[in-house]
């Protein structure tokens, strides 16, 4: 990712908002940081009931949600935020080191739009990002 294509993408696409729901507090930092340079707003849950919590409360465009997490599992929380009612629905990315066959299937059980394993390439989240965000913003 270029400076160039951050201002462009900061510039020209609109904010997204986007939780990122991640145990392991390094990897959350840096995730939130690169959403922040690309111009979206981020917020972090480290555990399955607060991940609920701030949904509810911040209504994001987005959940980067990691599956292995303490209290509810990702699954889990896939499956409790699919029974809300948000004005718009969410856009839940897996963000996980679970990659079997069962797993993805899990995921789409769940509920879960796409099951992306670790670690997602920088460019690779921003495109998504990007293309979601055309979706979202018209």
């Amino acid at each position: 990712m270029s400076a160039n294509s951050t201002r462009a993408a900061t510039a020209t696409e609109p904010q997204l908002r986007v939780l990122v729901v991640e145990d392991n507090p390094d990897v959350a930092t840096s995730q939130m940081l690169l959403l922040k340079a690309l111009g979206h707003q981020a917020l972090i849950a480290h555990d399955g009931r607060s991940a609920l919590e701030l949904a509810e409360q911040h209504a994001p465009d987005v959940i980067l949600l990691d599956i292995g997490i303490p209290g509810l599992d990702g699954w889990q929380v896939a499956e409790e935020l699919r029974k809300k009612q948000f004005a718009k629905r969410p856009l839940l990315v897996a963000v996980t080191g679970y990659g079997s066959a069962e797993d993805t299937a899990k995921s789409a059980a769940a509920g879960i739009d796409l099951h992306l394993l670790k670690p997602v390439l920088p460019g690779d989240l921003e495109r998504l990002l990007e293309r979601f965000g055309r979706i979202v913003h018209g």
